[in-house]
């Protein structure tokens, strides 16, 4: 699969470069290369920015700031402040989020119109084989000709195999932001890291909420404790978790809905509800590019095997983005645009070796990086763990921010940093501490013997390394 790249040959009547879809790693990669004089086209279907700007982190971000400041409008008498009454409003709070996704798309598609050599494509793109040196596409009646092609299609909802799901009119990460009524009853399909953000949005909003899922914790990739000490926090603001059961079937049942459930003891139950919103995983974009007219299959799952420098096997085609495997964060699908410019125009030495840190979105954040205190005992690594409760740190108690703890987990012979866990406020900001080190190769002394600024939260991150000792 090793490509060996060589000085690029324009082919006549063909755009140097072909991007299927718009999302966090196609319209950076566009602009960049048009810079170098590139021709570019950006086949998008739906809309520019990808699930990110439309449906994901933007919007989603934005309605967990207005959930947050109705959250601590309750808590007012605790910072000496009496508010009589806190009324959301949902359709208000999905109106500002949809504005601010609207002005987010129209600044991405005023960058690439800035570009002379990017042309952005409307329609559905689809591979129809070779002419020549070139690869066909038509993208909706539109043929076109690509020197190379790079695939950003993205994934949707994976939708579970639940009968009588498809008689329901349920949510998902693609259409909640146009619901404005308020659900009464919420009924979350995975513990997951959507499924959790979305559960204490709508709480937050009013609804009551039940998250449901097979698995025996919530957060599934975390440590029992970092998911444990989540649940609890989660389940203070009064959302039900029902873990270890199957949604067997779901049935209209007046103006709701009836969901059958059934645990993994056996044990048969039902529950009503007056929506569902299905978090359940995501699937990748895969199923309809013609891949099969250059000799390119997916995986079993759906996404496209590719080099650590995005190679497909088919010389030419390259993946990015959640297709590619690995890490579906919309920080990496933008580097991905930054590897496949060091590929395509650089001196090939970027590459998908990284450390990816992401975050859970709930209140409080948890912002991890590493390895897992389970991932590493499992690989046999002598460490050191550790651990710094939030409510110790003096900043925590001045904020009324003191729930939640940091956790370090570091090589015991050389001090290197191999994961963090923090779940604390700003938690996804206070992470980039370790990241920031763990680039540089650091050991876990580079923070300890730091001076931090009293009274900060950035206080905590270097208690939990001195827990180290």
């Amino acid at each position: 699969m090793k490509q060996r790249r060589k000085a690029r040959e324009p082919i006549p009547g063909a755009y140097d470069l072909v991007i299927v879809g718009a999302g966090q790693a196609g319209p950076p990669l566009a602009t960049a290369l048009a810079k170098r004089g590139w021709r570019v086209a950006v086949a998008e279907r739906k809309q520019l920015g990808g699930s990110c700007i439309n449906f994901g982190c933007t919007p989603t971000k934005a309605v967990i700031a207005s959930a947050r400041v109705a959250h601590l409008a309750r808590r007012g008498r605790e910072f000496g402040i009496r508010i009589p009454s806190v009324e959301p409003d949902l359709s208000a709070v999905l109106e500002r989020a949809r504005g601010i996704v609207i002005q987010s798309r129209a600044g991405l598609r005023e960058a690439l119109a800035n570009q002379k050599t990017v042309t952005v494509i409307e329609g559905h793109a689809r591979l129809e084989g070779r002419e020549g040196r070139a690869f066909r596409l038509r993208v909706g009646a539109k043929p076109v000709l690509a020197t190379q092609v790079v695939l950003d299609t993205g994934t949707r909802s994976r939708i579970p195999p639940v009968r009588g799901l498809e008689k329901v009119d349920f949510m998902t990460a693609e259409n909640w932001l146009n619901r404005s009524r308020q659900p009464e009853h919420l009924v979350v399909l995975g513990g997951g890291y959507t499924g959790l953000e979305m559960a204490q949005f709508y709480r937050r909003m009013g609804s009551r909420v039940t998250v449901v899922d097979q698995a025996g914790q919530i957060a599934g990739r975390e440590d029992p404790d970092v998911a444990e000490a989540l649940r609890t926090l989660l389940e203070a603001e009064e959302i039900t978790f029902r873990l270890e059961v199957e949604v067997e079937s779901v049935e209209p049942e007046g103006s709701g809905v009836r969901l059958s459930l059934k645990t993994r003891t056996g044990r048969r139950d039902s529950l009503p509800a007056s929506d569902v919103f299905v978090a359940a995983g995501r699937k990748p974009n895969t199923d309809d590019l013609g891949l099969d007219t250059i000799g390119l299959e997916p995986a079993k799952d759906g996404t496209i095997e590719v080099t650590k420098r995005l190679a497909t096997r088919v010389r030419g085609v390259w993946a990015a983005g959640d297709i590619r495997g690995g890490p579906m964060f919309t920080h990496t699908a933008w580097d991905d645009s930054r590897v496949l410019l060091s590929q395509l125009a650089g001196d090939r030495s970027r590459t998908t070796d990284r450390i990816v840190p992401y975050a859970i979105y709930t209140d409080p954040q948890l912002g991890r990086v590493g390895m897992t205190e389970e991932e590493v005992r499992k690989a046999g690594r002598k460490v050191r763990v550790g651990r710094f409760e939030l409510r110790e740190n003096g900043k925590a108690q001045e904020i009324g921010e003191t729930e939640g703890f940091i956790k370090v987990i570091a090589d015991a012979r050389s001090g290197q940093i191999l994961g963090a866990a923090v779940l604390a406020a700003e938690g996804a900001e206070l992470v980039h501490l370790f990241v920031d080190v763990m680039n540089a190769r650091g050991r876990s002394g580079v923070i300890r013997d730091a001076i931090h600024i009293h009274p900060t939260l950035a206080e905590a991150v270097q208690s939990a390394v001195s827990a180290l000792e």
